[in-house]
């Protein structure tokens, strides 16, 4: 998503946008009606599945430190529901080696966590990852207009869920189209509104939801404090400079992958970004989630 300079609305893709939308205590009743219509487009695919509804939510610290190697992690949005359930909320700007294997990382901290000294029975409350993709996954994994998947641990002999506490819920953002009069449910709201936002001069008739009427108003730039304009500003210019490297590289990166080996290309690539973004000024665990990359091999450069 290119932003303009004349936006009236924060691009919810910037670092900055995102988490002053959903990364606050004062806003966090977007992000409860977010979750809520994830969650209400899931009971009605599976209609089988209990719904998990949302009342509450307290914000938890977004950095966390594995044991083993200390390890960090860093959370875009980190909650915890009324009942004890985890909530770990990403914006994920472009794709990346190990996609998979990051998010299944991360979902393992809100697991660990929960972990009792002494005598303990093991129970475990629910941990969801939810992925807002800027990207849409490589292979052609999934058809063209498939683009919201939910995962759990699953039976692969007779296709039940084996184990539902854990979930992962991926949305992959070019893949929606939906234009204004298609909208019908709070689902559909949301995904117009987050892939949309910095297109619009104002709040769609179709928005007319309070939620929507708090979500504009918070993302209005020009009600936007000194600070917070200075540190979108910081925030716009990262989003921008990271793709054009992301993109340049990788057209290039193609081009020899073809002459050298696909591999061997790929590093190049990711080895390539991963340099322009470090002298800009991007910190090596951004780096790391952007090219796939380890943070050492990041350092090194």
């Amino acid at each position: 998503m290119e932003a303009r300079k004349y936006d009236r609305y924060v691009n919810p893709y910037t670092d900055f946008g995102f988490k002053k939308l959903f990364g606050n205590e004062l806003n966090k009743e977007l992000l409860i009606s977010l979750l809520n219509a994830l969650f209400d487009r899931s009971a009605q695919q599976l209609p089988g599945e209990p719904k998990q509804v949302v009342k509450d939510l307290s914000y938890l610290p977004t950095e966390k430190m594995a044991t083993l190697g200390q390890r960090r992690a860093v959370f875009d949005v980190y909650c915890e529901g009324e009942n004890g359930e985890k909530f770990i909320v990403e914006m994920q700007q472009a794709s990346q080696d190990f996609f998979k294997d990051r998010s299944v990382f991360y979902s393992a901290f809100p697991i660990i966590e929960q972990g009792r000294s002494g005598e303990w029975d093991f129970h475990l409350n629910n941990v969801y990852t939810i992925g807002i993709l800027n990207f849409v996954f490589p292979g052609n994994e999934y058809e063209k207009d498939c683009f919201h998947h939910e995962v759990k641990l699953m039976d692969v002999e007779d296709k039940h869920v084996f184990y539902d506490k854990l979930t992962y819920v991926y949305l992959e953002m070019p893949k929606f189209n939906k234009a204004e009069h298609e909208l019908v449910s709070m689902y559909d709201k949301w995904l117009f509104v987050l892939k949309n936002l910095t297109r619009l001069m104002e709040r769609p008739a179709s928005l007319q939801e309070r939620v929507f009427a708090r979500f504009f108003e918070q993302a209005e730039i020009a009600r936007f404090t000194v600070d917070e304009s200075r540190n979108y500003e910081e925030s716009l210019k990262q989003f921008r400079d990271m793709h054009n490297v992301v993109n340049s590289a990788e057209r290039r990166g193609r081009a020899e992958g073809r002459e050298e080996g696909r591999a061997e290309g790929r590093k190049d690539v990711q080895l390539e970004v991963a340099l322009k973004m470090k002298k800009l000024g991007s910190t090596s665990d951004f780096i790391s989630q952007v090219t796939g990359l380890s943070v050492g091999e990041i350092d090194k450069l």
